[in-house]
């Protein structure tokens, strides 16, 4: 699985390598560093994210069985998978508790029952250890499954009766950073109000391309109810989504070892060829971009230790002080840039909290004649979803202009830096005696970074907001519905209307801080950023001047070796650089496509 993929991740890992070793030739340490700690490591750490989601009775839990081969999670008639499990590769069945506070503890694989409803780790219960299921954030389980084995991780959410319960860092936070969403379907009830629902508020807002319908429990349908089952499932879902990727598949079948016909190969098939086709073209495209950016940076690198060997000691010393001190001379500009970004960030911080004081005072004005038209007995369910999703709504609302505002703070940082970078090469060039051409700090040198992807490439947009909304949400909903627990009498509307806005200031003064940590969290990044780009070039062309310096103080210095060997590492550059741009351009192209899609037909014809 996947093959096409990993031989094209293997070549640009070794392209990615072989401009490492031009840096240490070079002398260029830290550039070298950064291509090991921000290219290579990632793509090999970098992981496909599939996330599981579904009501309890649709055998979620039997179907994330089929899809590792055998039966690793507990499954029953119940909500069974009470906390997210992440379940990844291991050598031999192992599992993590994580906690919210960060915290892992390994625990006995036999141990992840505990996790699941009526282990003792159900919400509002407690383990057999006394963990309480609200203070553990995910459980990591390892097993040797041959899906995992494709770098592939799998989230199962826990199975609610309705979807529109289910955890808002999940709808929020997991779903919109899939590389592929599985929503299932049960084949006895396809496509419930709930669900479709669910799907129209929350899921396709962030998701609409990611999503693989799967109907599940396919064998309980004879031949003519599948045909209309499955004609009903693709009218219905294309109101939703257009052209809808639909597969029905039979978890049972495929556990009692009938996968040929249980429909599993050809969800599958499908699932590597997207993955291989839309997010690892994507992961190989960016880091390629930064190889071309760190190619470039090498040129001047080259251009550098070709000019210090024709001169001499003194006149290099001299040169390597005026570049130092030019340095010194940047920390004042960039000092400057990270002082604007600080203003503009503390604006933005003060916006976002009058903005939420504004939506709390008149969400309050609004209450005393939403609860009067509220029937009486449909108070204690309604009040709190009002208050969630009257959250909800501004949360979002509130996200979009508060992303709106970072993209143009780091549009302008983008653009000053650049201008800086030109400046600075210009600068380089006459203290190493002769022109330089321009250092083009291109888009892609951002793009690797996810964490800031949305921001300097494509916009904060959607990401934001979902991370930003999940988190809130986490934080707020458990507040919310605090209101009236208590039994409902002719006072209860008045007690709703007394204890509603309490509850709504309790919960801003959780959500006050937590936008001003993700708005900082935002900051920080833009902030590393601008230290690093305004500097890289200086640190980089000093290196290689100061190791030259240091190999000609040798006894055995050979002149004429060196500049023969700086010859053969700027030969050696110009190949790696093309090479490199060779792979960014093979990736997107048709022949390519036709390669990566043949090869997962080959695997769907044999399994």
């Amino acid at each position: 699985m996947l093959e096409g993929f990993r031989e094209r991740k293997l070549d640009v890992t070794v392209a990615l390598q072989e401009l490492g070793e031009i840096a240490t030739g070079l002398g260029a340490k830290s550039l070298k560093e950064r291509l090991d700690r921000e290219l290579v490591k990632k793509l090999e750490e970098d992981r496909f994210h599939l996330v599981v989601v579904g009501e309890f009775n649709h055998g979620k839990s039997t179907f994330v069985n089929a899809l590792l081969g055998e039966p690793v999670l507990p499954v029953g008639v119940t909500p069974t998978t009470a906390a997210i499990h992440h379940l990844k590769y291991a050598d031999a069945p192992e599992a993590t508790v994580v906690f919210q506070s960060g915290k892992r503890e390994t625990i006995p694989f036999e141990d992840t029952r505990k996790f699941a409803v009526g282990g003792g780790a159900s919400p509002g219960e407690t383990s057999g250890d006394g963990r309480g299921a609200a203070e553990v954030d995910y459980l990591e389980v390892g097993y040797p499954a041959a899906l995992l084995k494709e770098r592939i991780l799998l989230v199962d959410t826990p199975g609610v009766n309705d979807l529109s319960l289910q955890r808002a860092d999940i709808t929020y936070s997991y779903i919109p950073r899939a590389d592929a969403v599985l929503f299932l379907l049960d084949a006895g009830q396809i496509l419930k109000e709930s669900e479709r629902q669910f799907l129209n508020d929350k899921l396709l807002k962030a998701s609409r391309d990611k999503i693989v319908f799967v109907i599940t429990k396919w064998d309980i349908l004879d031949d003519n109810e599948k045909t209309e089952a499955l004609a009903y499932a693709r009218t219905q879902l294309a109101n939703l989504v257009k052209d809808p990727v639909v597969f029905p598949v039979s978890s049972e079948t495929a556990l009692q070892g009938n996968r040929d016909k249980s429909g599993m190969p050809e969800l599958l098939a499908h699932l590597t060829t997207f993955l291989a086709e839309e997010r690892g073209r994507i992961l190989l495209d960016n880091a390629l971009g930064e190889g071309q950016n760190v190619g470039n940076l090498l040129s001047k690198g080259v251009d550098a230790r070709r000019r210090s060997l024709s001169m001499k000691t003194e006149e290099l010393e001299r040169r390597i002080k005026t570049l130092e001190e030019d340095l010194k001379g940047t920390a004042g500009t960039i000092e400057q840039r990270r002082m604007k970004i600080r203003e503009e960030i503390s604006g933005i911080k003060v916006g976002a909290q009058k903005d939420l004081e504004r939506f709390v005072e008149d969400t309050i004005r609004q209450l005393p004649n939403v609860i009067e038209s509220a029937k009486q007995d449909d108070l204690r369910k309604f009040l709190p979803a009002f208050l969630e999703d009257t959250f909800r709504q501004w949360a979002e609302a509130e996200s979009t202009e508060i992303a709106a505002k970072l993209e143009q703070l780091a549009e302008k940082t983008i653009a000053l830096i650049k201008e800086d970078a030109h400046d600075a090469t210009k600068r380089v060039g006459e203290a190493l005696g002769g022109d330089v051409r321009k250092l083009d700090i291109q888009i892609d040198t951002f793009r690797y970074d996810a964490s800031i992807a949305a921001v300097l490439v494509l916009g904060l947009g959607m990401m934001f907001v979902n991370v930003m909304v999940g988190g809130l949400l986490t934080i707020a909903a458990p507040i919310m519905a605090l209101v009236l627990r208590d039994r409902i009498d002719a006072e209860y509307k008045k007690r709703a209307v007394e204890q509603a806005p309490e509850v709504l200031r309790q919960a801003a003064k959780q959500v006050g801080p937590k936008i001003d940590e993700m708005i900082e969290e935002f900051a920080r990044k833009l902030d590393a950023w601008v230290v690093t780009a305004g500097e890289e070039l200086y640190r980089e062309v000093l290196e290689v001047l100061n190791a030259s310096r240091d190999a000609r103080a040798k006894a055995d210095h050979d002149e004429a070796k060196a500049k023969a060997d700086v010859e053969a590492q700027a030969e050696r550059l110009e190949k790696a650089r093309k090479r490199v741009g060779d792979l960014r351009a093979e990736i997107w192209s048709p022949k390519d496509r036709v390669r990566v899609a043949d090869s997962q037909t080959e695997l769907a014809s044999t399994e």
